[in-house]
């Protein structure tokens, strides 16, 4: 990395200094009480400070004399002049990796809401139950093929930890679907987000977090206010529950993940929420869930809402750390109202985006600020999990 940053020796410097002499390549013992040995940074600094350090490679033995007896030794590279060398390819590779890990997480928030801004288009022809099953049905599909999970060999209780994931998954996703038939997609996650913002408040056990937590209130307090005869009560209680079921999700994501290697939990546990949800798409839709057009939206709704966003976030939790991970993916209320606004026509007043802001900025500041530094790695596993999974 470094050694390409390093000046060449060129040929004319080469005529100019004598080349180094028996004696003068392997220091006696003279020399080396004279010359101090590089210390620990200089060994670690690599290539680029050789040209500087007391210890000369080859290449620059044959540019410099050694010093003799008599000579005082080179200083040192001096610290300020090794902070000025130039980042750098690993430097420039790692914040081009950050760059392309936050355009990762934004791109699988943005296909996360537009999937769900579609699956709102699809509840005329589906219904609401219709598409749940669709969506869920699809994606567990998918994944059972893609990850095969070991169904042998597991313990009754990993099964039972399956079992409340599956249920926690299809009432997340049924409440939420109720949610936005009714109210704006921006709405309904911005009451949704409460859940992991109270689970993050009530775990992190730090009296800064419950600030957060009131800023939070008050935006859902100025909402409450402002949409008072304009919102269905409904609604908000549908995205209130699919919150709560977000945070049991969170929970019961960490226990699964602990029993089950890989995503194997997940794929199963998508299976048992199609399960759960195929009656009530059948009793509510029928066979308008066996029409083509149906069909070929409620997959481009389980792409966008599982498939595409879980690949996105898998590698954008490669690129960064996982804190910052999650507070990116605290703008959810933010794209989700982008979202119905460009797919659905729907609107906000300035009210509501105040409140939508309140939240989110709560939403970050409880993860920057509640979070221990050994728990990070956890939360934005389960974050990536549970966003990709709920489709908001």
């Amino acid at each position: 990395m470094s050694a390409a940053l390093s000046p060449t020796p060129t040929p004319t410097a080469a005529t100019t200094a004598p080349a180094a002499g028996p004696g003068q390549t392997a220091a006696g013992p003279s020399q080396a009480t004279t010359a101090p040995a590089a210390g620990p940074g200089q060994t670690a600094a690599g290539p680029s400070q050789a040209t500087t350090a007391p210890a000369a490679s080859p290449s620059q033995a044959t540019t410099a004399p050694a010093a003799g007896p008599g000579q005082p030794a080179a200083a040192p590279a001096d610290p300020g002049q090794a902070a000025a060398t130039p980042a750098g390819p690993g430097q420039a590779a790692a914040r081009s990796g950050r760059r392309a890990g936050v355009g990762l997480v934004l791109g699988g928030a943005l296909s996360v809401q537009f999937g769900g801004a579609l699956a709102t288009s699809l509840f005329p022809r589906a219904g609401v139950a219709g598409v749940v099953t669709l969506r869920l049905g699809i994606a567990a599909a998918v994944l059972l093929v893609v990850c095969r999970p070991r169904l042998r060999g597991h313990a009754r209780a990993d099964w039972a930890a399956v079992g409340a994931f599956g249920l926690a998954l299809a009432g997340m996703n049924t409440l939420f679907y109720q949610a936005i038939d009714r109210i704006p997609l921006g709405l309904a996650v911005t009451l949704e987000v409460l859940g992991p913002l109270v689970l993050s408040v009530v775990t992190a056990r730090r009296a800064a977090n419950w600030l957060w937590a009131g800023l939070a209130l008050a935006g859902v307090a100025l909402l409450g206010r402002s949409g008072a005869g304009r919102l269905d009560p409904a609604g908000i209680g549908f995205a209130l529950g699919a919150g709560v079921m977000w945070a049991a999700y969170i929970v019961l994501s960490a226990r699964v993940g602990g029993r089950f290697p890989k995503v194997d939990g997940l794929a199963l546990a998508m299976a048992a929420a199609a399960l759960l949800t195929l009656p009530l798409g059948i009793a509510g839709s029928g066979r308008a869930l066996l029409g083509p057009p149906v069909l070929a939206i409620g997959a481009a709704v389980a792409v966008l809402s599982s498939i595409v966003p879980y690949t996105l976030e898998l590698l954008a939790l490669r690129r960064l750390p996982t804190e910052t991970f999650a507070v990116l993916m605290s703008l959810g209320p933010a794209v989700a109202a982008l979202a119905g606004f460009v797919v659905l026509g729907q609107h906000l007043t300035g009210t509501e985006v105040l409140a939508g802001t309140l939240v989110i900025a709560a939403s970050i500041g409880a993860v920057r600020a509640g979070q221990r530094p050994r728990d990070r790695s956890a939360v934005g596993t389960a974050a990536s999990s549970a966003s990709t999974a709920l489709g908001e």
